[in-house]
């Protein structure tokens, strides 16, 4: 190379260098706190207070239309089932509409999609009308400093918090930053609650996304909520009023994208389009709500009545060490032993992602040697879109056949999988992923929420869960598991105890018997071992 084109390119790359060193110190800029004990946060006022919360919930609107059910002992609630996507959608919106004084949201994913507009179009509009609105996300679910729900904070009725922050928004040092702070990092804020008026409540393991409320959507996760109403609301309450208050929860109002006038001035101008666009679609959309509110109100959503707890694990379980995370017993996990122990006869179970541990499988063997017999359904290594989670299931799973528990996975897709007879429409996509977290025990005490069985739910994740007592609702619930199992593979042993799928699908005049995972190929598969190699507590 000519000598004048060395000193060519030597200077070009002094230059590069120079700006990148002289534009690091102003990376600070682009930094939000991690706490609210930040000296950038002295100023804060908070918008809504507990004063916006001094009222009597069973003097709301929602409480009214079933108080006689509510006022007909201590403790007393309601739930019912929400099975498919749309529905789920449809409700969130009908109680926005329905909402009075409060709404509270707590998700861990926000995709800033279609249906996610939507819904906070919803939100927006009940604090149009003088509702409270409180709005917490995660800061990794979000992964954005400008998705719409972070404008809403402009609102004077809407109040917008961000849980366990990274620091540095620049991309370029965005993940480096999990490696420095990796115990703090690792560990997200999972929990799924959509609160109104401080007596209904919505909770289970759906996100805010099109794929989890549109069975049309190309990847659509197949889940279930539970709309509760009564006693249980004020323990989800508290736990929502706990993280907001925590000092990980930091305000939208630090984040400078989210103080954009004009990004928010685009997001009511996209409102405005829909509504003008799509007046036909919003006109259907807006009858179907008002159907929904309706039916509510003449009391013909199907509620079981019994009695039961909303659990969560502490904000505080993000900043434990890795050693006191691993060793970490909260209430959840105790609830969830102390089921077992009382548990004498079944359990039912529709769990996404199923890693039990080595305790937890002497645990399930033990019972199913005493005569608890356990019926399991989880995603197969096609329709999972965890398939290091898939590869440590696989590691218990015989043990599980052998000792009698019945095994099923989850079939890929439901397009051709199910007969017309089959009413429920949460999974219609060409690709479904089971995301269910329900459990059912001796066909009396049903489990629902973000808790998934594995040892991130266990140690890393905060996680909530509702444990429900009535018999009706567990009969409606293990009925919901057993359709599951209808359009999953059953797992079974052959003579030399190796895997056998077997399963109908819609049209076939036989079961189908497969001797490797169904419908996956010989680089998924491949793919499956490679991801075994990560050690299981991080899965």
């Amino acid at each position: 190379m000519p000598q004048k084109k060395k000193r060519c390119v030597a200077l070009s790359l002094l230059k590069k260098v120079s700006v990148w060193l002289f534009t690091l110190p102003l990376i600070g800029c682009t930094t939000v706190p991690t706490s609210t004990k930040d000296a950038r946060l002295n100023d804060y006022q908070p918008k809504i207070t507990a004063t916006d919360f001094d009222y009597d919930p069973y003097k709301t609107p929602i409480a009214m239309c079933y108080r006689d059910e509510l006022m007909s002992g201590d403790d007393v609630s309601g739930a019912t089932l929400i099975e498919d996507g749309l529905s789920a959608f449809v409700i969130r919106s009908a109680f926005a509409r329905m909402a009075t004084k409060t709404i509270d949201l707590q998700t861990y994913i926000y995709s800033n999609d279609f249906s996610s507009k939507v819904l906070i179009g919803e939100l927006k509009n009940a604090a149009d009308r003088g509702v409270k609105v409180r709005i917490l996300l995660d800061d990794y679910g979000t992964n954005s400093d400008i998705v719409d729900v972070m404008l809403l904070n402009q609102h004077p009725n809407i109040e917008v918090k961000v849980f366990n922050t990274v620091p540095n928004r620049t991309k370029l040092f965005y993940y480096p930053q999990f490696l420095m702070d990796f115990s703090r990092l690792n560990s997200r804020m999972h929990n799924k609650l959509f609160i109104v008026d401080n007596v209904a409540y919505i909770t289970g393991g759906r996100n805010v996304g099109s794929n989890y409320f549109y069975p049309e959507t190309a990847s659509n996760f197949s889940d279930t909520d539970v709309l509760f109403i009564g006693d249980m609301t004020r323990y989800a309450t508290d736990s929502f009023n706990e993280y907001w208050n925590h000092h990980l929860s930091i305000p939208a109002s630090v984040f400078p994208k989210a103080k954009s006038k004009k990004a928010m001035r685009k997001l009511e101008k996209t409102f405005a389009d829909i509504e003008e666009k799509s007046t036909a679609d919003v006109r259907k959309y807006n009858t179907i709500i008002s159907m929904a509110q309706r039916e509510y109100k003449q009391k013909k959503f199907d509620f079981s009545w019994g009695r039961g707890k909303f659990l969560a694990d502490p904000p505080q379980k993000v900043e434990m060490t890795m050693d006191e995370k691993e060793a970490y017993r909260g209430d959840i996990i105790r609830a969830l032993q102390h089921l077992w122990d009382r548990t004498t006869q079944s359990v039912y179970m529709s769990a996404a992602y199923f890693v039990p541990g080595q305790g937890g499988l002497e645990h399930m063997l033990h019972e199913e040697n005493s005569g608890v017999h356990m019926t399991i359904v989880t995603n197969s290594l096609a329709s999972t879109n965890a398939p290091t989670v898939y590869a440590k299931w696989e590691k218990y799973r015989r043990q599980l056949i052998e000792s009698g528990a019945e095994v099923y996975e989850f079939m890929v897709s439901a397009e051709n999988l199910r007969g017309k007879e089959h009413d429920r429409e949460r999974k219609q996509s060409s690709f479904s992923v089971l995301h269910s977290k329900t459990m059912v025990f001796d066909d009396n005490i049903s489990w629902i929420g973000s808790f998934n069985l594995d040892p991130r739910s266990a140690y890393y994740n905060t996680e909530n869960v509702a444990i429900f007592e009535s018999r009706d609702f567990a009969d409606k619930l293990r009925e919901m598991i057993l359709k599951d199992t209808q359009t999953s593979w059953r797992v079974t042993l052959d003579d030399k105890g190796n895997p056998v799928w077997s399963g109908r699908r819609s049209g076939d005049d036989a079961p189908r018997v497969h001797k490797h995972a169904p419908d996956t190929g010989v680089l998924r598969r491949l793919w499956k071992n490679i991801c075994n190699l990560v050690p299981e507590k991080f899965v």
